[in-house]
């Protein structure tokens, strides 16, 4: 009989939220399949007293779930049931590292250096499917990514109104400190069939669900010096072919590539890519673009994603010295190395190094980014960073270069409702010396009902970052047909007041004002523009919402803008315009959602109006239909008129949980292009898939400008 050795905890809910459970140590073998029914599972304390959170988040769960957690060597196993009032289970997809939003499911967040920074993120539905993610602070709180993945276990079942969970977790795929065995866990519930979130903690819905500052503190009771598995090693081969229609030219590419990691230390991590693909991944969504700026896409790469956090938080939202998509956007990737992980128990590291090839007449560039996170006391925490882009030919370096460095502080109070940000960095390239810095400070403050915030940055027009994302600072002159570097000041300030009705059986809550603004000074402290935002919403109790937004801007347009496309631009000038939009929000717990907003009001020196429509259809658990449509029409009298249509249609089919079809349709006329990508994805054996993608590209008059079919397979050894 093997050994069980565990520690005695209080019971939730009679404990206090500072003291930290023990998760117990044994050998005992469990298969993972839904049933909790090993002896070792009822030797376990018990987790309960689950706190709502949606629709309400007053009190304790009125269904309540029990969970048991242990560890042995290499897993960490965690059993859920959870008390339904029905035996029905529902679920809006059987794909993996869809959004579990919409599905009865059991949720785990792991920040596993307990530092509140970052955490794994492990998710199972009604029907077995398997989401992982990261949860990552971002400046004014925190961010949520699907992309990266783990290989883990995980199934459910149901037992007449029991729904039961189990995983097993990979102990090395959690980044975790043996010296520091103290960890922080959240737990979620979502019941989609009542549209409700219940939540291990106690934590108000007016902080963001995935709010890394009130997990609960778990101690494990014995770890590993190292994980008995330290290698992951994935080769993959992509065949490409494909043809230029326009060009009259076809290709077919044969493309061998490699990814290793290799676990330095438990806590510490070092990825390589050589040769990557990434045809496998998911288009983008397309959007209308009426703005004078670049748009900003998320990244969807996975080598850039674990422990993105410590790249992607170096700036603020559109001046950030970082923004991963420039790497590789113009040329392939030869090869990357990314080391990154806990130093100690309140020291973080971030080193990446990716070559990208040179093509026809553009050279190949080395990109370097060296981040180093340090806990200062409880409430504050600094990171400093260096981001370098070099040209190379070989593997010499030229002198054409850019590089950035700063510095950043952040803090956090002890009552979790204020939240502060200091940045300033300062960029240097070749014959640039001055107007080359940047600073921000800002502070948000956070209770129920009631929150606002207030910054100030200002960027100089020669805080060049390459690697980076800094839109406002390139302006396009379409009357000059150039692009204008000019620096600027921005004040921004925000305010929010909510209502709730936690007695009434028909509202859920009232957003009575919601208002911000943001102002812009050029560089000779000159107004540029004024930027308004109103919005009231009325939540109800299945949480549908309708809703109001106000919006007005002052302009001083200082470059010609052509938001129409036709060489008929808006001349410099002062312009102020202002809009109203009013929407409605259905219930998302039914097999139909949908979405639709009616918008009118001025646009620079003329009219704008829009429509926009989104519909979900979900066949369940077989099929997943989205479709969408926006409608722009833009009237600048003697410059033209316009209407932009941005249709797109995605289409999901579940063989089972390993198995899925899944096509994207999407017509954009501001972009002249209408594309289909449809790709059949299958998980052999964990995280080894095979894909299939065709894609295929016409202009908005349905005349094909190219097409190519993928075939990709990649297959996952871990020693």
């Amino acid at each position: 009989m093997r050994r069980v050795f565990f520690s005695f905890v209080l019971l939730a809910p009679f404990f206090s939220q500072g003291q930290t459970e023990i998760i117990g140590y044994s050998e005992s073998e469990i298969n993972v399949d839904g049933k909790p029914n090993e002896p070792i599972w009822e030797t376990l304390p018990e987790i309960t007293g689950f706190y709502n959170y949606l629709p309400t988040d007053e009190g304790l769960a009125e269904q309540q779930t029990r969970v048991r957690l242990f560890t042995d060597d290499e897993f960490l196993y965690v059993s859920a049931i959870y008390e339904d009032t029905e035996p029905k289970i529902q679920t809006s997809s059987l794909k993996r590292d869809v959004s579990i939003g919409i599905s009865d499911s059991f949720i785990l967040v792991l920040d596993t250096q307990n530092q509140k920074q970052s955490a794994f993120y492990f998710a199972v539905n009604g029907y077995g499917t398997q989401v992982d993610g990261l949860v990552e602070r971002i400046n004014e709180g925190y961010g949520f990514s699907l992309s990266w993945n783990a290989v883990w276990k995980a199934a459910a079942t149901a037992d007449g109104n029991l729904k039961m969970y189990e995983m097993a977790i990979p102990l090395k795929a959690l980044n975790y400190d043996v010296d520091n065995p103290t960890i922080g866990i959240q737990m979620y519930v979502r019941d989609i069939k009542k549209n409700a979130w219940s939540i291990l903690t106690n934590v108000k819905r007016n902080y963001r669900l995935y709010d890394l500052r009130f997990t609960r503190p778990f101690r494990f009771e014995q770890l590993p010096d190292i994980s008995p598995s330290r290698f992951a090693v994935t080769p993959s081969v992509t065949v490409n072919s494909s043809q230029d229609v326009l060009n009259d030219s076809e290709s077919t590419i044969f493309q061998p590539s490699l990814d290793v990691q290799y676990n330095l230390t438990s806590s510490l991590k070092l990825d390589a890519t050589i040769n990557p693909d990434f045809s496998q991944i998911d288009v983008d969504q397309q959007v209308t673009n009426l703005t004078r700026f670049d748009i900003f896409f998320p990244e969807q790469r996975n080598f850039f994603l674990e422990n993105a956090d410590l790249f992607s938080n170096l700036g603020v939202g559109d001046v950030n010295p970082f923004y991963s998509r420039r790497i590789g956007a113009d040329t392939d990737i030869q090869f990357g190395l990314k080391l990154s992980g806990n130093l100690t128990k309140k020291t973080r590291i971030g080193f990446l190094d990716v070559q990208t090839d040179s093509e026809q007449d553009i050279p190949s560039q080395n990109y370097a980014a060296l981040v180093v996170e340090q806990q200062l006391t409880n409430n504050f925490s600094t990171t400093g960073f260096l981001i370098n882009r070099q040209e190379t030919d070989g593997f010499e370096l030229k002198e054409d270069y850019n590089r950035v460095t700063g510095l950043n502080i952040n803090y956090k109070s002890n009552d979790n409702k204020w939240i502060g940000l200091a940045n300033y960095a300062k960029s240097f390239s070749d014959g640039i010396t001055d107007k080359n810095s940047f600073y921000n400070a800002g502070i948000w403050y956070n209770r129920r009902g009631l929150g606002w915030n207030a910054s100030v940055r200002n960027i100089g027009k020669n805080y060049i970052a390459d690697v980076g994302f800094t839109p406002r600072l390139f302006n396009f002159d379409a009357v000059n047909d150039e692009v204008v570097r000019e620096g600027y000041t921005q004040a921004s300030a925000g305010f929010e007041y909510e209502k709730f009705y936690d007695s009434s059986q028909s509202l859920n809550s009232f957003r009575i004002l919601n208002y911000s603004n943001d102002t812009y000074l050029d560089e000779q402290g000159n107004f540029n523009q004024s930027s308004h935002f109103l919005n009231s919403a009325l939540f109800f109790k299945d949480l549908s919402a309708i809703y109001y937004v106000l919006r007005y801007d002052d302009i001083d347009l200082k470059y010609g803008f052509d938001p129409l496309g036709n060489g008929n631009p808006l001349q410099p000038d002062r312009y102020d315009f202002g809009s109203l939009k009013v929407g409605y929000n259905s219930a998302n717990n039914q097999n139909f959602i949908y979405q639709a907003s009616l918008q009118h009001g001025e646009y620079y020196s003329g009219k704008r109006t829009t429509a926009s429509l989104y519909t979900n259809y979900q066949f369940l658990p077989f099929a997943n239909f989205i479709l969408s449509y926006d409608l722009n029409n833009i009237d600048l009298d003697n410059l033209g008129e316009e209407t932009f249509h941005l249709a797109r249609f995605t289409g999901e089919v579940f063989f089972n949980t390993r198995l899925n079809w899944t096509t994207y349709i999407q017509y954009n006329t501001q972009a002249d292009n209408f594309n289909i990508n449809s790709r059949l994805q299958w998980e052999y054996k964990p995280l080894s898939y095979i894909y299939l993608v065709v894609t295929d590209n016409y202009t908005q008059d349905i005349e094909r400008t190219n097409w190519g079919v993928a075939f990709k397979m990649n297959y996952r050894m871990d020693f």
